[in-house]
């Protein structure tokens, strides 16, 4: 086992977090005040993350969407989408994420007047800004909203801001009723530009959403991919059998981003001990652990890895694998992950080091 200072200092690989789903209480706030905003239910900062968590943790996606009403409201104004940003890149930092991709749906923050571009570009430049003083990098998936028509044109502007920090694509937003290959156009023009996208799928629901992603969309990583339990069975002698599609994700190493403390709000699981995360490892899954929303899950990726650590008797070793396993599926040059390998493994490599020779000497 390992303290959460240990998981802390230890360099992290950061694939699933929403933007608008990790503001700082006391921000929300400060916006809300600056845009004359009267809707808040609090004003208070530790009251208001109390009623973020607690919104959000009611067993139901749906509900757990409406306290992003608060946030994206915040976030109408180039100088508010730039502050959140640069906030965000902090914060990583500050947890020891080395490297992230961090997801928002531009049509989100258009009330206040705002075009697609200013939105992305004030959020690349918040992210820009808020990395100057640490060795953190942060990239940008671009969403579109399932539940809306524009997914064909946020792909188009995702192409546009390809080579300026924008990396992937990703659709978001309720998932029941709401199928992948509702926005094939989309896709399509991602697979003929070779852009990386990655699908939320099997959030909520078994692996019928998360079939279509892979098969009739061309996912390369699978948001949340919880469903694929579903199609994995362990008889009385502990053998295991699963779906083709379980051993095509397992065998083609498809990405799973999973976010256990969002899993477990939305009533997906009952706790995190229940949570797949650590069977599907144990298989040979490529899973990853991320953090989703921050602020609505009072949660960083340090303690998303601590509550697993604690749960499933996770060591170091796992710890490495999780990371390599985000840094494998992230959507990036091959050289970039060399050299973020490079740095991973040598932090790895000394502090195993340090603690044999600590050991020796007592």
């Amino acid at each position: 086992m390992f303290t959460i200072e240990t998981i802390r200092t230890a360099p992290k690989i950061l694939l699933h977090d929403h933007l608008d789903g990790g503001l700082r209480p006391a921000t929300i706030i400060e916006l809300a005040k600056k845009a004359g905003n009267k809707e808040l239910p609090t004003y208070n900062e530790h009251e208001l993350s109390n009623w973020m968590i607690d919104t959000a943790n009611r067993n139901d996606l749906k509900l757990y969407l409406e306290a992003f009403t608060h946030t994206i409201s915040a976030m109408q104004t180039k100088e508010a989408i730039y502050q959140v940003a640069a906030e965000c890149a902090e914060d990583l930092a500050e947890d020891g994420v080395i490297y992230a991709e961090i997801r928002f749906a531009p049509e989100l923050h258009l009330d206040g007047g705002l075009n697609v571009t200013e939105v992305i570009e004030s959020a690349l430049s918040g992210f820009r800004d808020g990395t100057r003083e640490s060795d953190t990098t942060i990239n940008v998936l671009i969403c579109a909203i399932r539940s809306h028509s524009h997914s064909k044109e946020m792909m188009e502007f995702a192409l546009q801001f390809r080579r300026r920090g924008v990396v992937g694509f990703d659709i978001a937003g309720p998932e029941i009723g709401y199928p992948p290959t509702n926005h094939l156009a989309a896709f399509k023009l991602a697979r003929e530009n070779n852009f990386p996208f990655t699908i939320h799928a099997g959030e909520v629901g078994g692996s019928e959403y998360i079939e279509e992603a892979i098969n009739q969309c061309g996912a390369a990583r699978i948001g949340h991919g919880l469903g694929i339990r579903d199609d994995l069975s362990v008889d009385g002698n502990g053998d295991l059998t699963m779906s083709d599609l379980a051993l095509y994700i397992r065998d083609r190493q498809i990405a799973l981003e999973m976010c256990p403390t969002s899993n477990m709000h939305i009533g997906v699981v009952r706790s995190i001990s229940e949570h797949p995360i650590n069977a599907l490892l144990s298989y040979g899954f490529c899973t990853t652990i991320n953090t989703d929303n921050r602020l609505m899950s009072r949660t960083s990726l340090t303690e998303e890895i601590q509550k697993c650590g604690l749960s499933f008797g996770w060591d170091l070793n796992t710890l490495h694998t999780l990371m390599g396993n985000a840094l494998f599926a992230s959507f990036i040059s091959e050289e970039q992950k060399e050299d973020l390998n490079t740095r991973l493994s040598e932090w790895y490599l000394s502090y195993s080091k340090d603690r044999k020779e600590n050991r020796e000497h007592h």
